[in-house]
């Protein structure tokens, strides 16, 4: 019983599950920013290129 109740009070297994969440959490939030960045800055430069390419057309 007593190892029970010191196993139960015991912090330190729980602090490293979130920061492990955390983390998770934090590199799904960083993949989403920059696979939309990345959709936006493929059209602008697509955009750019059309520009480019109706502009020099004779």
């Amino acid at each position: 019983m007593f190892g029970l109740k010191r196993f139960y009070k015991d912090q330190r297994g729980a602090t490293a599950i979130e920061y492990g969440l955390i983390a998770a959490l934090v590199s799904i939030a960083a993949i989403t920013a920059l696979q939309t960045l990345g959709t936006t800055l493929n059209t602008t430069f697509s955009n750019i290129e059309a520009t480019i390419s109706s502009s020099n057309s004779p």
